[in-house]
């Protein structure tokens, strides 16, 4: 047989093998992320917002456990949704504020989360004699700033459209901010109840706009069980026994109504994906995926699942008053063993917990390995997970 014959035959096997593998892992289809949300998807566009204004999470003990300095991420590591970029091999999403001007910072995507961001306009809350003191750049704001870049990164990648396709668009967690604004102003949560319906359109509404402009995958996530949250727990005390979840011990009736929220959020998301059957629109599962870590704190690997790492003396080391970074503040030794990272936001093992959930485990709808399976899901993988799934 000539050589080229003997080469040509040894390839055969070899490409058969490759197209198998290809087949097996599905080849991840995910070339770029979009995101929109808050401070839980935030990495570093809040920080940029203030400029040289005076924050905590400008200093340590912010970002200590994964970069070793603070990030403008208000947590002490790594988010969801940097989990999400590891696992698709993608680079950390960066922040549109922070390279406007140099667009080659985003050749796989731009991240429009803000810190303290709503999905409401802040024309809403001044309407209900609320100063709106904490930012303007709600999902309506983030959106525009998408459609602005838009056109110039379909310009310089080179890839036209095929971008809007081959992207995974994330939207949320929003909303929350909304409600966290009004329950702690005195609200009832009877009255707030009725104002989530204007948070789910305005989160529809802007799930129709990016799949009008050629999405064609969007994971939505809901909200987190707020009634186990530190800052819940701490501003809202009861003397009553039954108020709280005899197994958990959240607030029930705040948990409640963020159950409620996504209800609504599960339903609207129903519709559209009749609206548009072409489209993978993934529900995200925030609050189970919490909640198993407040189910099974132990099993995760957490000693203290109610209580902030980071904060001051207390029932649940939370206080107005000496907030994480700020004066009177401590912080704990080792973050992987608490959930709460400053009674508001999570920690980063907590959040890599969640993460692996959604994208590995029973915490998306469709799942979201049917749409792209090849997850690198050995680097974040909690090494305790897999026994409270």
């Amino acid at each position: 047989m000539a050589p080229g014959h003997v080469l040509f035959s040894l390839q055969i096997p070899t490409l058969a093998i490759l197209i198998l593998l290809l087949l097996k892992t599905g080849n991840c289809c995910f070339t770029h992320i979009f995101c929109f949300g808050d401070s839980i998807s935030d990495t570093g566009n809040y920080l940029k917002s203030i400029g040289d204004s005076n924050n905590p999470i400008r200093n340590l003990p912010y970002g200590e456990t994964y970069f070793g300095h603070p990030t403008g991420r208000f947590c002490d590591g790594r988010l969801i949704l940097d989990f999400i970029a590891e696992a698709y091999g993608l680079p950390f999403v960066p922040p549109y504020l922070a390279g406007e001007s140099t667009k080659e910072n985003f050749r796989h995507g731009v991240n429009f989360a803000v810190g303290s961001a709503t999905a409401l306009d802040s024309s809403f809350f001044e309407s209900m004699g609320m100063e709106v003191f904490w930012t303007n750049y709600s999902l309506g704001t983030q959106l525009e700033w998408f459609k602005k870049l838009l056109p110039s990164i379909l310009e310089e990648s080179g890839w036209g459209s095929s971008i809007m396709s081959s992207a995974l668009f994330v939207v949320g967690e929003i909303g929350g901010n909304d409600y966290n604004y009004l329950l702690p102003s005195g609200r009832t949560i009877d009255e707030v109840r009725t104002f989530v319906p204007d948070v789910i359109r305005t989160i529809s509404l802007t799930i129709h706009e990016l799949i009008s402009r050629g999405a064609k995958t969007l994971l939505v996530p809901n909200n987190f069980p707020i009634g186990c949250i530190p800052i819940y727990l701490t501003l809202f005390p009861s003397e009553k026994k039954e108020d709280y979840d005899s197994e958990t011990g959240c607030l029930k009736h705040f948990n409640e109504f963020a159950k409620y929220h996504n209800a609504m959020l599960l339903k609207e998301l129903s519709k559209l994906r009749l609206l548009y059957p072409d489209v993978n629109i993934i529900y995200a599962d925030y609050y189970e995926a919490s909640m198993n870590i407040f189910r099974n704190p132990k099993k995760l690997g957490f000693s203290y699942p109610l209580k902030a790492c980071c904060g001051a003396k207390g029932p649940y080391n939370y206080s107005l008053f000496a907030s994480c970074g700020n004066r009177g503040s401590t912080v704990c030794s080792d973050p992987s063993k608490y959930a709460s990272w400053d009674g508001i936001h999570l920690t980063e093992a907590a959040y890599k917990a969640i993460a692996y959930g959604v994208l590995q485990g029973s915490y998306s709808s469709p799942p979201i390995s049917n749409t792209c399976s090849d997850i690198r899901h050995d680097s974040f993988k909690p090494s305790s997970f897999s026994n409270a799934m």
